[in-house]
């Protein structure tokens, strides 16, 4: 340290000082003002991607919150569809109920009134055939009964008395 004290001149610091002081002015005029306005401009760029990244935050919890709300809306017109669903299948098999058991009934009323019209002609038929039997069975008897004149005599006399004039 001594020896740069001994060693010291003005006129080398002088002109060390001018060329320092043009440098400077020279550096503000050249430089300065460029790499002042690059890191301005860096500085707005960071800014401006900061607030976008902000916005883009805020919109993407705008969008979550709308998603949530049309995804609450659609379970619950999924939910009413559903149960609208529900409620249509459970008439339409009531009605389905409902209409077989007027269609069994009709028919089982059907059949009734058939069976019975086939009773009918079956008991008319029987009768018939019981009265043809009846008589073919009756006129072998009177035929053997009436084969003699006086079995004739006798049927026509006991027929007369059982006749009575009034």
């Amino acid at each position: 340290m001594d020896k740069l004290i001994n060693d010291f001149s003005f006129g080398l610091f002088f002109w060390v000082a001018i060329i320092f002081v043009i440098l400077i002015v020279l550096m503000r005029k050249f430089a300065w003002k460029p790499i002042l306005e690059a890191l301005n401009e860096r500085e707005e760029g960071i800014s401006n991607a900061l607030e976008a990244a902000e916005n883009a935050k805020k919109e993407l919890q705008a969008l979550n919150a709308d998603n949530e709300r049309i995804l609450k809306e659609a379970r619950a017109e999924r939910d009413t569809m559903l149960k609208e669903a529900r409620e249509i299948k459970d008439k339409i098999v009531a009605d389905a109920k409902q209409e077989a058991n007027e269609q069994s009934a009709t028919i089982i009323s059907n059949a009734k009134q058939a069976i019975e019209v086939e009773k009918q002609a079956a008991l008319a038929e029987l009768k018939s055939q019981i009265a043809g039997i009846s008589i073919s069975i009756a006129k072998k008897v009177i035929k053997s009964e009436l084969a003699s004149e006086k079995s004739q005599l006798e049927l026509v006399e006991k027929s007369l008395k059982e006749v009575t004039l009034n």
